[in-house]
């Protein structure tokens, strides 16, 4: 099997997963009788979290001899830590075990990023088609779960988000390829990677590129949250919600499929920028609670407001990081875009939904202007 398609089959088994959960979960957390803040709160904890854990799993990754074990180890933590989501009772339990589970499914894609990257630049393949195939997967993820809460209970999405967990640990040893951590073959000590680490967060360009591209993105933490309910309340069935996610995702698809060319030619910075403008646009207009035909042209806009922007930060990382920290620099960003900035957004976004409803998306519109102003220090000193 071609080594992009067994990459692109095991970011299958994680986004079918996240299709389901991302949108859904704070359905099930709600059919249990939790308020919004504390929905926001059970969110944002694992976001949060991977502020510590991402970093500290790519130093303790970068440890093994092959990149694939680590990943089976962690899709096996997430799959037992999702389980005992149905298994306890209470906020407090369910805080600590959807901390773990999301927390580790959240660092696989940017370990299986730093594999994904390298293995394309040698053997020749397209990353983004590989990255995207994860992101069909997303859809019908979201398409399947979307339609049968209609009919069925909300239990539906725990089960289907620990059935991807565990498909997610199978792929990882048994797809993806034997791909050495180290091409020496020798890890380096514990100190040295943690030094590649501490020298990753005194470099400023690197940090001016992870903290602009993370904020940008982080503000789809309202949308995350909140959008399925807001919807639900303006009378939108559960069918159109899931079409709503998935044709912003159908969209990202395309656009990592066929503007290769076009990325090629944009400076990264620029990019992450473009995608900036879109987030501003989206999340202005969809405050004001616009009527279905409206939505499926502002949800389109996702594939600038995140994937020009997810692409464009995959680029200004490669450049601004040595080699050696490849597994860091992308942890790193990784935990700050969907661990530390995104938790407070979906921290945030609890209160702001009890206390204003779909108006909380302009909380978004502050949060992505602060990403931009980043970015625009970055443009100027490049």
């Amino acid at each position: 099997m071609p080594t992009n398609l067994r990459l692109g089959l095991y970011y299958c088994a994680i986004f079918i997963g996240t299709g389901a959960s991302l949108p859904y979960m704070p359905v099930w957390f709600r059919s249990q009788g939790l308020s919004g803040a504390e929905i926001g709160v059970i969110l944002a904890a694992p976001s949060l979290a991977r502020i510590v854990i991402s970093p500290m799993a790519a130093v303790w990754a970068d440890g093994f001899r092959l990149r694939r074990t680590p990943l089976a180890i962690i899709g096996t933590i997430a799959a037992l830590a999702y389980a005992a989501i149905g298994l306890v009772h209470g906020f407090t339990a369910w805080l600590l075990a959807w901390t773990i589970a999301a927390a580790m499914l959240g660092t696989l894609p940017s370990l299986a990023d730093v594999m994904g990257l390298r293995l394309s630049r040698r053997e020749g393949f397209s990353y983004p088609f590989a990255r995207s195939l994860g992101s069909v997967a997303f859809i019908v993820g979201n398409l399947t779960v979307g339609a049968l809460l209609g009919v069925v209970a909300p239990d539906l999405i725990l089960f289907w988000t620990i059935g991807a967990a565990t498909l997610a640990a199978i792929f990882a040893r048994a797809l993806l390829p034997a791909e050495p951590v180290h091409e020496g073959g020798e890890a380096p000590p514990r100190s040295a990677r943690l030094r590649g680490l501490s020298d990753l967060l005194r470099n400023r360009g690197f940090m001016l590129a992870v903290v602009g591209a993370g904020i940008i993105q982080a503000s789809h933490g309202f949308y995350y949250a909140f959008s399925a309910l807001l919807w639900r309340k303006q009378g939108i069935g559960e069918a159109w919600i899931g079409a709503l996610w998935a044709i912003g995702v159908i969209l990202e698809v395309a656009f990592m499929w066929f503007a290769e060319p076009w990325r090629r030619r944009v400076r990264p910075e620029v990019m992450v920028a473009i995608g900036g403008v879109a987030a501003l646009v989206r999340w202005t207009a969809l405050a004001f609670s616009p009527p279905l035909w409206l939505l499926f042209p502002l949800q389109g806009l996702h594939s600038l407001s995140f994937t020009a922007t997810f692409l464009g930060s995959l680029a200004l990382i490669e450049r601004y990081a040595p080699p050696h920290t490849a597994s860091a620099a992308q942890t790193i960003s990784s935990s700050l875009a969907g661990g530390l900035f995104i938790g407070l957004a979906t921290l945030s976004s609890g209160p702001l939904f009890d206390a204003f409803g779909a108006f909380g998306y302009l909380g978004m519109v502050v949060m992505t202007l602060s990403g931009m102003a980043v970015i625009g220090v970055l443009i100027r000193r490049a």
